[in-house]
């Protein structure tokens, strides 16, 4: 479950919820339509639930690949090292995602998962996933969908950041994580935003300077409300409508 509810009921929530099958965030991460014995099948892929304290990573650039990860609550960010000693964030990632995708063509991990938050993920080792998934045809289907997400996904960026100004990607930005955080039953118009102003820079290729610029004035024309990171959408249509160039 996504990190925004009490310490102390998050653990009683993950002391009670231990299998994929009773899962609060299965219908993100699993397929529709597997049998309870497949769903038991699954489970016993799971090797292993660990807790990733904020700041640490779950896996280094350069590492043997191993497993897959899905988020069973907390919130990461992927980034390389460039040439010039400067980390460039490639992603964040939620509960009910998945990390790790990097490491399956070269079996070698392409990038960094920090946690931006304490966090707990679901281990799952991949050469047992691949075997399992030409057994059930359903769980075979849906890893194919997922990678085909994050290919889409790069391609949105690649496309933010080559034809939009700074407004507009930060106006994308936002809606997208309202979007996702809707998909997990939170509001759409109000959340906390895990990552720095200059984390989200480094995603959307602008300067922190030029972030802070957006959020002001984004915040003065009645898109947003902004008290630290605390964010309040008041005007989506505004923010679609800056976004697809009509603002």
């Amino acid at each position: 479950m996504p990190s925004t509810i009490p310490l102390n009921q998050e653990i009683t929530l993950t002391v009670i919820k231990t299998a994929c099958s009773n899962c609060n965030l299965r219908e993100l991460c699993l397929p529709f339509g597997l049998s309870l014995e497949e769903l038991e099948r699954l489970d016993d892929l799971i090797s292993t639930r660990r807790r990733i304290k904020r700041g640490d990573h779950l896996y280094r650039a350069g590492e043997a690949f191993d497993s897959i990860y899905a988020i069973r609550s907390g919130f990461f960010k992927t980034d390389v090292l460039l040439e010039d000693g400067r980390d460039q964030v490639t992603g964040f990632q939620m509960a009910g995602e998945l990390l790790g995708l990097d490491g399956i063509s070269t079996e070698h991990h392409t990038c960094n998962a920090i946690a931006l938050e304490d966090s707990e993920i679901c281990a799952i080792p991949f050469n047992r996933l691949e075997s399992l998934s030409r057994e059930i045809h359903n769980l075979q289907h849906h890893f194919h969908k997922v990678m085909s997400r994050e290919i889409v996904r790069d391609h949105g960026v690649m496309m933010l950041l080559g034809t939009m100004r700074a407004e507009e990607r930060l106006a994308a930005f936002l809606l997208n994580l309202s979007q996702r955080f809707t998909a997990r039953g939170f509001s759409h118009a109000e959340f906390y935003l895990r990552m720095t102003r200059e984390e989200i820079g480094s995603y959307l290729g602008l300067k922190l300077e030029t972030v802070s610029r957006a959020f002001s004035k984004f915040q003065e024309e009645g898109y947003i409300a902004v008290q630290q990171k605390h964010i309040r959408i008041l005007n989506v249509n505004g923010l679609k409508a800056l976004m697809n160039h009509r603002a």
